[in-house]
């Protein structure tokens, strides 16, 4: 299995579920399927790293990416109950101090 993805609204946000693994060949999945949800449901985004395994710097690119979309629209990014190795990833790199990392979806939706 390399990537999965799950598009549901939660309230006002919109939860996208990331199941796989996240690098150079599957990112761009993950950055259209952010693009059409800020766009077409909410810029209020959730995404759901519960069964995200591996993560490089694509990964991290489609997260910062999608962290200046919403933004730009009014809204925001949180990411919920991430494993230990892309926690681990968030915090060296420092992108946790910038996109707010929740230890479940339903606290992240109750924080948007």
């Amino acid at each position: 299995m390399k990537l999965r993805l799950a598009r549901h609204s939660m309230g006002d946000a919109v939860v996208v579920a990331v199941e796989g693994e996240l690098d150079l060949f599957t990112a761009p999945f993950l950055r259209d399927e952010v693009r059409d949800a800020i766009k077409q449901d909410s810029a209020r985004l959730v995404l759901d790293l519960q069964q995200l395994s591996f993560m490089d710097s694509s990964g991290l690119s489609v997260l910062i990416e999608a962290w200046r979309l919403a933004t730009g629209e009014g809204g925001g990014v949180c990411l919920a109950a991430p494993q230990a190795p892309v926690a681990r990833i968030l915090r060296t790199t420092g992108l946790d101090r910038r996109i707010r990392v929740y230890s479940d979806v339903d606290t992240a939706v109750g924080a948007m």
